[in-house]
């Protein structure tokens, strides 16, 4: 009887002791450590998210857990180009693309812009012209690709297939129109805006999520039944209003803010080191805290054909097998692709990403170097930082780009692009004044730091203006008649002393595609390009940061 008793009080008091560790390691939820207050927000007080579950993935994002590995070929090098030395990085957690962006995708983005920004406008024309894929690509002087070129991007025949003809730049605008699209989704099903104001919107009424940030009145051409018309809101201005005796309370943060984690962040070109580490899928060949040797494709082993016993002989990507081999022997030994193929034709890596290796090479965000400088960093490696700040107007408010105030660039091959959409926050770069005694950056753009400047690791020339790359600067200016008719004057640089095609405005892209040999498949391969010229074989994915823990479940057993 009395082992009984002793029994059961044993367990009251177990019990009662996990209870009170649980209270004591959740307080902290409710309640603020710093001072004891409540963080719910009521009767006036601070209200803060208390029970947040973890950021969630993206449409057509999968999760990539970050790591170390090492960057950079270590295999075959016949071109000798010693542009990627291995060097060892670590990558923070991200999420990238299942898929490349498919002509379905990006047409999307195009009847978007036709719709609101409608080309028949004069002001507005360039906005959908300058995001136009160039079609030209396919022509080859002694080739027929007419077909290509008339129907590969609009045709439903093409719909899954990757979207091609896009330069870098179309590329970034691309991803920061996702971006947009993708959070002013999340407000109008989470309560928060008006159901459907998505198809309302015009030239003068868009949503930017920067702009709901900073200045949520602007958005949607200020129409305060849009911003505050979801039952959600109604919801947050009764919680967010003090309850004062004579009800002259004056509700505050009645819109979602970024302390929230409502709205994800944006949608982005991955950087190179994302890229290759994502592509190589080291997880396969993990063994607790090392890798056993290396992977020179993204799937295991060292052929381009399956192994496994019921698709042995099979290829698992589609590239230039040979001199007029795109594809092998029709039938059996066929890899089901001559040209671009439909995205998941071939298995996925160990990330479950497709097409990493094959169908199309593809844009990533870093300005082309022949070196990574791990000396400097070997933390979320980048090269092509240029810092900016938001415009302020004289009154203190965030300068937003109207209708009337779109500026457009020319760049060097004759496109008109516009530099930012209506309803977007003007940028500019930062100052000395806002660099002043900071250790990490000095400069708004260091797209070319410890690289022939004053503090590199080797010195090139004194003087700074004179670059260490000195790449042809072709021009082309806007000239108008006498009838107010605009012509662009085009000038070929035809400098003899220039050197190389590096510069500030190249971009680097990863992976082989359809018109390149097994040796480009490599993810550490790396080449570069013309950021504002385009080809039939550079495609691109999207990548978006992770904010928070590194792993979604935690540590998996061993």
């Amino acid at each position: 009887m009395n082992v009984k008793i002793i029994f059961k009080t044993c367990l009251v008091v177990a019990f009662s002791a996990v209870l009170a560790s649980c209270s004591n390691k959740d307080d902290y939820k409710d309640n603020s450590r710093a001072t004891g207050w409540s963080l719910d927000g009521r009767e006036g007080g601070l209200k803060y998210q208390t029970d947040y579950k973890g950021q969630e993935t993206g449409p057509g994002l999968v999760f990539i857990e970050g790591g170390t590995f090492t960057m950079g070929k270590v295999q075959d090098d016949v071109m000798h180009d010693w542009n990627n030395t291995p060097t060892q990085q670590h990558v923070q957690s991200f999420y990238m693309d299942e898929t490349e962006v498919t002509n379905r995708m990006y047409l999307q983005y195009l009847d978007w812009l036709k719709y609101t920004f409608p080309p028949t406008e004069e002001k507005y024309k360039n906005i959908y012209t300058g995001a136009l894929p160039d079609t030209l690509v396919w022509r080859n002087r002694l080739g027929y690709n007419e077909t290509m070129t008339n129907n590969y991007l609009r045709h439903p025949a093409y719909q899954n297939y990757p979207v091609v003809g896009v330069n870098w730049i179309q590329a970034t605008e691309f991803s920061k129109w996702r971006t947009e699209r993708v959070n002013e989704l999340i407000l109008e099903q989470k309560g928060y805006t008006a159901r459907g104001a998505r198809f309302e919107a015009d030239a003068s009424s868009t949503f930017n999520t920067e702009t709901y940030i900073n200045a949520p009145t602007l958005v949607y051409g200020g129409n305060d039944d849009i911003t505050r018309g979801g039952k959600a809101s109604d919801r947050r201005e009764k919680e967010n209003t003090p309850r004062t005796k004579d009800g002259s309370g004056e509700a505050k943060n009645l819109y979602v803010q970024r302390k929230d984690g409502v709205l994800l962040p944006e949608y982005r070109l991955p950087t190179e080191a994302e890229w290759e580490y994502a592509a190589l899928g080291l997880s396969s060949i993990r063994e607790y805290n090392k890798y056993r040797g290396r992977k020179k494709y993204p799937w295991d082993g060292q052929y381009t054909r399956n192994g496994s016993r019921k698709t042995r002989g099979d290829q698992l990507a589609n590239f230039k097998q040979g001199d007029g081999d795109y594809g092998g022997i029709a039938g059996w030994s066929d890899d089901g692709a001559d040209i671009t193929a439909e995205i998941k034709s071939y298995q996925p890596n160990d990330f479950g990403l497709y097409d990493m290796a094959g169908n199309v090479a593809e844009w990533v965000a870093d300005v082309y170097r022949p070196i990574i400088d791990d000396e400097y960093n070997d933390f979320n490696y980048y090269r092509g930082n240029v810092y900016t700040k938001n415009a302020i107007n004289p009154d203190g408010t965030v300068k937003v780009v109207t209708a009337d105030s779109v500026v457009f660039d020319t760049l060097s091959n004759g496109s008109v692009v516009a530099r930012a959409l209506p309803g977007e926050i003007v940028k500019e770069n930062v100052t000395t004044e806002d660099t002043y005694l900071r250790t990490q950056f000095t400069e708004s753009d260091n797209r070319d730091f410890r690289d022939g400047d004053k503090q590199s690791s080797r010195y090139f020339r004194e003087d700074k203006n004179d670059p260490m790359y000195n790449s042809p600067q072709h021009s082309v200016t806007a000239v108008k008649d006498s009838t107010g008719a605009v012509s662009l004057d085009r000038q070929y640089d035809t400098n003899n002393n220039r050197t190389t095609l590096i510069d500030n405005e190249v971009r680097v892209y990863k992976g082989g595609s359809w018109r390149d040999r097994a040796y480009w498949l490599d993810p550490a391969q790396r080449r570069y390009f013309p950021q504002d010229m385009a080809t039939d074989y550079i495609g691109f994915r999207n990548a978006m940061s992770r904010v928070g823990s590194k792993s979604q479940k935690g540590k998996t057993a061993r």
